[in-house]
């Protein structure tokens, strides 16, 4: 950090980024030249075969060609294990190091051709051992050019060439306002355009429509503006989330005051039992599950499943009329009749039709809680993820509801089109014609719980008193909105920038400490010792990651500050919210018996994003069941708060 510039461009790399794969490759170029010494040195004076003066020359020069690249390789790494992240200045000869490696590439490309033409010789007819040490030479030689390619094509920054840095350059001879204007214009677009063939070659495997390239720009737009303003490369977010996720550890660690510990709540003179919502929670959850289908199924039940659905899938299922969308074999159908426990009499509508900003769902008959339930999948395809990384913000205003609100893109285009489906064609009417005295509920998990959240408030008006439990909710309903990663990439800018320790110390004791366990590392930083007054402002070191920015990035926005005001409105979870807390945890042989704990919480709980392990873990399905259930069976583990009377419970994990 900042982005390795060679060849008048910027890479994707930073200068201490070869410290690693550096030292790999002088590991195995040592145990290679050490090899080939030998061979030579047995063999020596045994080279008058067919072919051998050849051989002679040929182990000779790339003894000296090792020792060369050896050497180049030692000072590399040495180099680019000085200074620190946002200090490159010990590393600043380290382009010239790299400019002679790729040099050495040459005749070691060269050298490759040579012995493959050697080995195919047939007339060539040596001691078996030196042919295969030749051959295993000439393999080594192609693997590792190989990966020099993969690696150069990796770190390729498309936005990193020299018309980019022209313009930038032009920028700042003040020109007119509309010719800089323009080339603002045309920077934006050239960035916005790579992002956006770099998300269609990753949903190159799906049918592209128009809804598809308006979200692909869309989405493109969003990660051009979040990335315009740093100078970050992959390697320096890896060890930011590290220094992030030892934080947070430390804190969690240290004695808090009283009122830090007591449950998070609004206020108000209502008092729910939470007992009784967990109790709820864990019913309605199983619904929640149900609607992945056959892949939730067969990874909760790996060796059953599999024979169970092809026993019972093709038996019993409801007619055409009340299935939209492909369900091959009966699959998704056959698993939601076995997870739910219900009978296929019970099911109103489903839909398995999967697009973008249209995902599927279901409408049964809860005859346990006399409930009418709409279940809502969450993320599972291609689709879903656009639907997800759709995350500008919308104006929804409804009457008497909600006026002048702010919500996340994709995840309301999803609940606009469930709710088409519900009222338009029928689905509740016929639900309530059927039961008309059950009550209705909407559940959801992950993208499916933010958009049953949201469901929810559009039927409010309609239907009182429905209820709404949604799980691990995402995008702008929790964690992952725009706001907060805008948060998550400051917090990363500050504690890197200011780390007074190389860059593969961090990665290499983060590694450890996330696998092994222990104690955080203790790294100095120039942020200890200073007051939180001081460091409301950004740190020379901040400022020059967010402003002096290479010359591929300056040019892209005109806000570059760390203590900008933020770009987006920050979204808010609705409802009440029940958060579940890992307390303790003991493994055994084939088991581990861990214990949660509940309590309410408020929604400015969750305003930024916590770093850890089991993050992705924590948010799956048949987690979130497995701790409901077990809160369910356990009563005295749930802390009890006042809180406000709300149409939605939102349960999340940390």
């Amino acid at each position: 950090m900042p982005g390795l510039v060679a060849f008048g461009r910027r890479w994707a790399i930073g200068s201490d980024d070869f410290v690693l794969p550096g030292a790999f490759e002088l590991f195995v170029r040592l145990v290679w030249w050490v090899g080939i010494l030998a061979v030579y040195a047995v063999h020596k004076g045994q080279f008058n075969c067919p072919g051998g003066g050849l051989l002679h020359s040929y182990l000779l020069v790339l003894l000296i060609l090792l020792a060369s690249i050896i050497c180049v390789l030692s000072a590399l790494v040495y180099i680019s294990m000085q200074g620190t992240i946002s200090n490159p200045g010990p590393r600043k000869s380290l382009p010239k190091l790299l400019y002679i490696r790729l040099v050495l590439c040459l005749p070691e490309f060269l050298w490759a051709v040579v012995g493959a033409v050697w080995v195919s010789d047939s007339s060539v007819h040596c001691e078996k051992t030196v042919i295969n040490v030749i051959i295993g030479t000439v393999i080594a030689s192609w693997v590792i050019i190989i990966f020099t390619v993969i690696g150069v094509v990796i770190v390729f920054d498309p936005l990193g060439g020299k018309k980019t840095f022209y313009l930038t350059d032009s920028l700042n001879r003040n020109l007119e306002s509309s010719q800089s204007g323009q080339l603002l214009y045309n920077v934006k677009n050239t960035a916005t355009r790579v992002w956006e063939k770099r998300i269609r070659l990753l949903c190159c495997c799906i049918v592209q429509d128009d809804d598809h390239r308006v979200a692909f720009t869309s989405i493109a737009e969003l990660f051009r503006t979040y990335f315009s303003d740093t100078d970050l490369v992959p390697s320096d977010i890896a060890a930011g989330l590290i220094l992030l996720h030892q934080e947070q550890d430390k804190m969690e660690n240290c004695p808090k005051e009283p009122e830090e510990v007591l449950c998070h709540s609004p206020s108000s003179l209502v008092t729910d039992d939470l007992d009784v919502e967990l109790e709820n929670a864990a019913h309605y959850m199983l619904f929640a599950a149900a609607a992945y289908g056959w892949p939730y199924y067969i990874y909760t039940s790996p060796f059953t499943a599999l024979c169970k659905l092809s026993g019972d899938c093709c038996g019993n299922r409801p007619t055409e009329s009340d299935i939209t969308g492909s369900d091959r074999h009966n699959f998704h159908f056959g698993s939601i009749l076995k997870i739910t426990g219900l009978q296929y009499r019970d099911f109103i509508h489903i839909s398995f039709h999967n697009k973008i900003y249209e995902i599927p769902f279901f409408v049964a008959l809860d005859h346990r809680k006399e409930a009418i339930v709409v279940a809502v999948r969450g993320t599972l395809s291609f689709e879903d993820i656009l639907t997800d990384l759709s995350a500008d913000c919308e104006d929804l205003t409804l009457e008497d509801v909600l006026e002048n609100g702010f919500v996340h893109k994709g995840i309301t285009q999803a609940a606009n089109y469930i709710y088409r489906k519900l009222i338009n064609d029928g689905v509740l009417n016929q639900a309530f014609t059927t039961a008309p005295e059950y009550k209705l509920v909407i559940v959801g998990h992950s993208l499916g719980g933010g958009t049953a959240s949201i469901l929810a408030v559009m039927l409010r008006n309609s239907f009182p008193t429905l209820r709404c439990y949604a799980f691990s909710p995402p995008g702008g309903l929790l964690r992952l909105s725009m706001p907060n990663m805008e948060d998550l990439k400051r917090r990363i800018v500050r504690i890197v920038a200011n780390c007074n320790r190389p860059k593969y110390q961090i990665l290499l004791r983060g590694c450890w400490y996330e696998v092994f366990g222990g104690d955080p590392d203790d790294f100095p930083t120039e942020l200890d010792g200073r007051n939180q007054d001081a460091l409301s402002q950004p740190l020379l070191a901040e400022e020059s990651l967010m402003v002096r920015r290479s010359p591929s990035y300056s040019a892209l926005e005109d806000e570059s500050h760390l203590n900008s005001p933020p770009r987006y409105p920050r979204l808010y979870l609705p409802g009440k919210i029940i958060h579940i807390v890992e307390e303790s945890s003991s493994k055994r042989l084939c088991s581990s018996d861990i214990k949660y704990t509940a309590r309410w919480s408020n929604e400015t709980v969750f305003s930024s994003i916590l770093i850890s392990p089991k993050m992705v873990t924590d948010h799956m399905p048949d987690v979130v069941l497995k701790a409901l259930n077990s809160l369910s069976q356990e009563p005295g583990s749930c802390i009890s708060c006042q809180t406000r009377e709300e149409c939605n419970s939102n349960l999340v994990q940390p």
